[in-house]
């Protein structure tokens, strides 16, 4: 078991020091009062021997749920894009393990932590014990706040609002609760909350609620009760405007804020096809009642988006100006980048940032890449959306960024969706051929823009006008055939949406006149480039499916219930003199009586009515290992004989009438010759049917039993 009470604690009161973290003790009660058991070992472990450059490593080898979540950086993305600055103070509640305490100290001037936890503040403070600028008091909440401050810029509640009444004791625990958190933000500061949402889509389509582990609770209201809860976008607002704010900026999370990619608002709420990664039950296995990607699509035609969002970020305090936060982290690091979309007095303008000093230089090549690449299609109705690249120095003023005309329109991938949608064809090929001419401008010059696909290709008018990229990150000073940048872009379009299966790739390598060979070298070329951008670091998806909790479909339970059911189900086979064949079976319904019944001493007692001009027939029990002992078989009221071979099974007799069958085809053989009959006859077989595991089975063949 798993010790609570952390080693080399010390005393209350005093401050101990990892590395440069303080931890202030002066309210920890000397020992764990929750604690995750010996993951908490193992994190401490890691923490302490390893570098944080080596968590992708430890987290693909070690195939676990509670090391992902705690060690992925891919957890810093919900706050990384804060507009937080050197000069800035900042108070994390609930900081556990340290899984945004990093993002927060590289941003901050300074980082108070609060974390009930001895374990895991020590664990937050190895993997960060080279920032100078973090203190973590450990314990609990109400006893710490009074100590703290009351000039926070920001005070970050990620994945803690919604325990308020675990620990505040009142008729409106989340309402005052905000209200102690208010008093410690400066009157121009912001707090930011992070929580799921009660009605997040997820739940709908099948997955267990993520604090409780039970299937739609939170869409029940938390029937069982608990102390945890979880509110709709009006339900946060409505505790908001209670303690004060009238106003609450409402940012949604996706996927979900714990692993969040894309920041969405209500300035620039998804649209359709962007929404195409569901399947993030990393936690536990889940139920797939339907298709995310597609009721996420008819969820933003009918603009019901942020009822059904999987997750909330609520920001209190003066508005910002993020509007949209995409991150591109799930990379090598020399390109992991974000991309921002901010609004201001000025207007509305996307900004390219790069997340590690590593990636500096990708952002510079990229604005070169625009120099170029405008270049070769000056005089085309193809234009590369205008860059700058600010901050070239980035001594004084930071790393640089690329700062991108903003531009309103339509993708080429939505108008070619719309033309499969109404059966198009022909909309659709001039569509792409208009985009193989435009694209193909300039085909010798020494640099071409692999990524070319139908989502980058921006359309603010009509067809005839001109065209917009608006993104040149992966271009190469190379000439690039057009014809495979065009199949990358139609091969990936295929693949991201299983609706769009009803355009044939073939009409599209006719058109682009390759042949099977070319597509092929073509493919190869683009798995090559996938792992050009990524390395050896596994996606997401990848680590979903190797932790490997299962997702049941509508369609698989169904069908094995179905087996389920047959397997219970007793067949019987009737040979004509054709010997036994499946057209010549049926099942007995044990609904009616007559045919069937189990007595409540488990007896199996069949009574079935069977036509003349049979010569034998095949009982099937069930379609399971077992152990049947055969009581008795009647045909007509008469007793059919043992002797003579007249019954027969394909099992292994272990005892009088009694038989194993180490088959899921269990069958008994009678035999009609000799018996009287009739044209209705009626025959009746008396069993008792024990399944067996089949790992039992398989013990018992390799003990030679049968």
């Amino acid at each position: 078991m798993s010790e609570n009470k952390p080693e080399n604690r010390a005393e209350k009161g005093e401050i101990e020091e990892i590395g440069k973290i303080k931890l202030n003790l002066a309210h920890y009660p000397g020992e764990d009062y929750y604690c995750d058991g010996d993951v908490e070992d193992e994190l401490l472990d890691i923490a302490r021997n390893y570098s944080t450059v080596e968590y992708q490593r430890i987290i693909e080898e070690r195939k676990s749920w509670p090391v992902l979540y705690h060690l992925s950086p891919l957890r810093e993305n919900i706050v990384e894009w804060l507009p937080i600055t050197g000069d800035m103070k900042v108070l994390e509640v609930g900081s556990g393990c340290g899984a945004i305490t990093g993002a927060l100290a590289a941003k901050a001037g300074e980082v108070t932590c609060i974390d009930l936890s001895g374990k895991r503040s020590r664990i937050n403070a190895y993997r960060h014990m080279d920032a100078d600028n973090v203190t973590i008091h450990v314990g609990n909440f109400q006893d710490v706040e009074p100590d703290l401050p009351c000039d926070y810029d920001y005070i970050c509640l990620i994945g803690v609002f919604e325990y308020a009444q675990a620990y505040i004791r009142s008729d409106t625990p989340y309402e005052d609760f905000l209200r102690i958190i208010m008093k410690h933000v400066k009157p121009q500061g912001h707090i930011a909350i992070a929580i799921e949402n009660q009605f997040g889509l997820k739940y709908w389509a099948g997955c267990q609620e993520d604090h409780l582990g039970t299937y739609f609770s939170g869409l029940e209201s938390y029937p069982d009760g608990g102390v945890v809860r979880t509110f709709t976008a009006d339900g946060l607002r409505g505790i908001a405007k209670r303690c004060g704010y009238e106003k609450a900026q409402m940012y949604y999370p996706y996927p979900d804020y714990k692993f969040m990619t894309t920041l969405y608002s209500d300035s620039r709420l998804p649209q359709v096809g962007e929404l195409s990664s569901n399947l993030r039950n990393f936690d536990r296995e889940r139920l797939q009642l339907f298709d995310e990607k597609k009721v996420f699509d008819s969820i933003i035609r009918e603009k019901q988006f942020p009822l059904f969002s999987n997750s909330y970020m609520m920001i209190l305090g003066p508005e910002l100006e993020e509007r949209y936060v995409k991150y591109s982290n799930d990379r090598k690091t020399e390109f992991c980048i974000k991309t921002v979309l901010r609004e201001n007095s000025k207007g509305k303008i996307i900004e390219k940032h790069p997340l590690s000093k590593a990636a500096w230089a990708h952002i510079k090549q990229t604005a070169q890449a625009y120099e170029k690449l405008s270049e070769r299609y000056k005089g085309s109705d193809l234009e590369i959306n205008r860059c700058v690249l600010e901050n070239d120095s980035y001594v004084m003023s930071g790393p640089p960024y690329l700062a991108l005309e903003y531009i309103e329109g339509r993708t080429l991938e939505q108008l070619l969706d719309e033309c499969l949608e109404r059966d198009d064809v022909d909309g659709f090929q001039r569509l792409f051929d208009e985009y193989l001419k435009r694209i193909s401008w300039g085909e010798e010059t020494q640099i071409a823009d692999y990524d070319l696909i139908f989502a980058n290709i921006l359309i603010p008018g009509e067809i005839n006008d001109k065209w917009y990229v608006i993104d040149c990150e992966w271009s190469f000073e190379k000439t690039v055939d057009t014809k495979q940048i065009a199949f990358r872009a139609i091969y990936c379009y295929l693949l991201e949406s299983e609706k769009r299966n009803k355009l044939s790739l073939d009409l599209i390598i006719d058109k682009l006149n390759i042949d099977q060979t070319d597509a092929e070298q073509y493919r190869k070329q683009e798995m090559k480039f996938q792992k050009y951008v990524t390395g050896k670091t596994m996606s997401m998806a990848e680590i979903r499916d190797a932790i490997d909790y299962p997702v049941y479909t509508v369609d698989a339970f169904l069908e094995g219930q179905k087996q389920k059911s047959d397997k219970d189900r007793v067949q019987i086979y009737e040979d004509t003199g054709r010997g036994f064949q499946e057209e010549q079976s049926f099942f007995l319904d044990d609904t009616l009586g007559e045919q069937i019944r189990v007595t409540e001493e488990g007896m199996t007692e069949i009574a079935v009515k069977i036509s003349g001009g049979r010569s034998a027939l095949r009982i099937d029990p069930c379609s399971a290992f077992c152990i049947i002992y055969l009581k008795e078989i009647r045909w007509n009221g008469v007793q059919i004989p043992w002797k003579g071979r007249q019954i027969q099974t394909n099992g292994f007799k272990v005892g009088e009438n009694t038989y194993a069958f180490a088959t899921q085809d269990p069958n008994i053989t009678v035999s009609l010759a000799g018996m009287p009959g009739s044209e209705s006859n009626l025959l009746e077989a008396f069993m008792e049917v024990t399944r067996l595991p089949e790992e039992t089975v398989r013990h018992m063949q390799k003990r030679g039993l049968f």
